[in-house]
This record gives C-alpha cells, structure tokens and sequence, in this order.
C-alpha cells in the first residue's frame, strides 16, 4: 500500500470531492493484492500452432481449457499483461445472465420457445462455472451466496415479482421476493422498497480464478504470450497467418476473445460491439458488526436503476467492493471518475461515511446491438465470442468452453444462441460517441422517476 504519512481518502471526501492528494488511493483492482499479474514479457511465441486465442480474458482460457483437452495446441496472444483487462477488473458477482431482460420482453422479442431454451441455457453457465472451478480445484472463493436485488420504486418492486414467477415458470430459477418492511434481514438499507432474492447466485474473487485458470492452461502446455499485439490476420492456405509484435504465427484456426477490448483486427467484429466504461472502488475494512448489520447474510447485491450500481463484500476481509458505470471526461488515475461511486454508495450506507477508500479502477464492457452475447464463426473463418453486456463471468466461462468445441467439431458445443442473428451497430462511431448522452438521460430519468 501506499505510504502511511499520507492522509486517507474517505467516502465522505470521495463523494463531495474533497481530495487535495491522491496518493492514498491504488489505481488498480482491489483484487491485484491476492493476485498480482504475471510477467510473461521473455514468453517465446512459437511459429505454429493448432489455435491461436487472441485475448486472455475468461474466455480465451476457458475455451484454452477446453482445446488443450481436445488434443490441440494453443498459443494466447494478449497485448498487455495477461488478464489485465475486465476479468480482473469486475465485482466478481456470477449469475445466469438472465436478468437482461424481463422474460415477457424475452418472449416478446424471440418467441417463447426460444425464449425458454435461452433461459434454461443461461442456468447452465451458472453451473457450468461452478463445475470448471470444483474439478479444477481452483481456490477463488467460489461461494453460491445468493443475490439480493433491491427495487428503487414500489412499482419496481411489483413488477420483479411478476418477472420472478415467470423466470420459475419458464426455466425452474428458484426465488423469492423479501417485502420492505423484512428487508432489512438482507440489506442494512432503508431506501428500498424491498427486493428479490436469487439464491444460487454466485461470487468469486475474480483475479484468483483468472489466475487458477492461467495456471492450469500452462501445466497442460498451453502457451501464454503477452505484451504480444497481434497486428494483422490474413488467411494462409488452410489456416490463418498472424503478425504479432512478438512475431509470426501460423495457425489452423483463430479465435477472438477480446470482449470489450476488440479493436480494429476484425471490422465485422468491431462493427458489432462497443465498449462501456465501468468504474469500482474498494473501502478498507468496516467493523465486523457494521458490516454484518449491511450485509446480514453477505450477498452479492444490485438494484432497479436503468444506470444500475453493484457492490459486494471482498472475500476473507471486511471491506465493500461497488461498482457502477465508470465517470467520464478524465483520467483513469483522477478521482472525479469515481465520486458518484462514492455518493451512491454513501445514499445506501451513510453510517460508513468516514471509511477510507483504498482502490480505484476502470475496465471495459463489451456491448451488443441487440444486448444478447454471440458466438460463433465469420466470414473469414475467424471463431468469435464476445458481447456479455456486463454480465459476463459465468457467461464469458461457458461461451469460452462452446465456442472450442464447435471449433473442433464436436456436437455438445451447440447453444441456443447459435442462431441469433449479430447485428451491427447502425453508424458505429456515432453509437460509440452517443454512449454519455444515453447514459446521462438514463441517471436523469431514474433520478426524476419518469
């Protein structure tokens, strides 16, 4: 940690902008304390290989994972330090994606019927991450803890309540509502109108699992290069010729995995996401009765707002991780990126003003057109999976794990979302640039309840 001499950051000062001096503050993960990021800068790239994942976020391992199984070779390629970007940069929060949509609009939008095999395979990736993590015997704090949803209206509240029954109905998910005046047995809080409880819902420390990941492509003899751009992929005969910064490298097949972070290496790809920034910032450690009284039974835990906000306790110490949509018009290293973190944050729990804020950091969601993730392959013959729309632990996992069997053949990588249509973005850089502007009517609508 930074030196002791300087004066702590607290909420209170966070959130009013009193900050002469940022020196008490990390800019980095909280999670970077458990699970520093590995050098690989002397990692040799190796001329070929079966698959080259360009991306060493969760999916690229987990689809690693899953190759190295199938008797492939495989080379990662990332352009910074392995899992620098958003898997390491989340909540840790692990759900089914399933709250994207209410299930009406789900049904209004696709259909029933795929509306239901949609659903049921958003239960799987719950399950599929918690099936990796125990065989793998990865220890990153899995824990299925629950999710508590707090509604912001009682209009919310209601219509959660509709939402749960039909989730229960069409895909089995377990839950129950909590009414305002019970709420505070799942939420230290009085500004809610009560809430939903998922209760196999998950968390994880997100940096660990990366790194138990990382660790076992590697025991496998899966290569990892990082600080290696990948520059340019042409088509080469019956694969694919990459140029890197670290060299050449001809492959059989490529797969994309970078998420929030695709640049310009495939326009059809870029054409189809953009990314939104996420802000985070972690306290130092709350009393453990305080905490308690907050968290009774340590959730992980969101809201009803269009620009929603999320926030957990860390694992094994008593500090509260909350995130939200990241400030803009800064640095990624000047606090004015995260005061609506703090006073968020403070609206909820304004008991913890005083408590110093240690952490703070950025990363990059990938969004969709149409606010579903895809896989699957280009044109060109690239494979993708992209687009978890900022649900996208569990998601990126399992997406991972199916896009490496479809690419070796083998029937069990079929998903009901293999034939969804992937839209591009109408006007690229002009739905990049009208991201602020969507985003401050959304806070202006959920502050003024229209």
């Amino acid at each position: 940690m930074n030196a002791s001499t300087n004066p702590p950051i607290t909420l209170r000062d966070l959130a009013h902008g009193k900050t002469t001096t940022t020196a008490s503050i990390r800019f980095q993960p909280y999670w970077w304390e458990a699970a520093p990021r590995p050098a690989t800068d002397d990692t040799h790239c190796p001329a070929t290989c079966d698959v080259a994942v360009v991306g060493s976020g969760f999916t690229g391992l987990s689809a690693a994972l899953t190759l190295l199984a199938k008797g492939r070779s495989v080379v990662i390629l990332d352009r910074g330090v392995p899992g620098f970007g958003a898997s390491t940069r989340n909540g840790g929060q692990v759900g089914s994606g399933n709250q994207k949509f209410k299930v009406k609009r789900l049904i209004a939008l696709r259909g029933e019927k795929k509306a239901t095999e949609l659903l049921l395979e958003g239960t799987r990736m719950l399950d599929y991450i918690e099936h990796l993590i125990t065989t793998e015997k990865i220890d990153c704090h899995f824990q299925r803890c629950g999710r508590f949803r707090a509604a912001i209206r009682p209009e919310h509240y209601e219509a959660m309540a509709r939402d749960m029954e039909d989730l229960k109905r069409i895909a089995g998910v377990e839950s129950y509502m909590v009414p305002r005046s019970e709420q505070m047995s799942e939420i230290g809080s009085e500004i809610f109108y009560g809430g939903s409880v998922l209760p196999n819902d998950a968390a994880l420390h997100p940096a660990l699992y990366h790194a138990g990941l990382l660790q076992r492509i590697q025991e496998r003899g899966g290569v990892v290069v990082g600080q290696s751009n990948v520059n340019s992929v042409s088509r080469n005969g019956g694969g694919f010729q990459l140029e890197t910064s670290k060299g050449r490298i001809a492959a059989r097949n490529v797969l994309i995995a970078t998420n929030g972070y695709t640049a310009n290496l495939s326009s059809a790809l870029s054409r189809r996401i953009i990314s939104i920034g996420s802000g985070l910032i972690s306290t130092a450690e709350i009393p453990a009765d305080i905490l308690s009284r907050l968290m009774p039974k340590n959730r992980v835990y969101g809201n009803t707002n269009r620009v929603f906000y999320y926030f957990r306790a860390a694992p094994d110490e008593r500090r509260i991780i909350w995130g939200g949509r990241a400030g803009r018009g800064a640095q990624a290293t000047s606090l004015a990126l995260y005061r609506h973190l703090a006073r968020d944050l403070l609206t909820v729990f304004p008991d913890i003003a005083d408590t110093p804020v240690t952490h703070a950091w950025d990363g990059q969601i990938g969004y969709t057109h149409d606010e579903f993730p895809h896989l699957g392959r280009m044109a060109d013959g690239m494979h993708y999976a992209v687009g978890y729309c900022g649900t996208g632990v569990s998601r990126s996992t399992y997406f991972g794990h199916k896009i490496a069997l479809q690419m070796v053949g083998d029937p069990a990588g079929r998903t009901a979302f293999d034939d969804l249509a992937f839209p591009a973005f109408p006007v690229h850089p002009i739905a990049k640039r009208a991201v602020p502007v969507v985003e401050t009517w959304y806070r202006f609508r959920d502050y003024t309840k229209i």
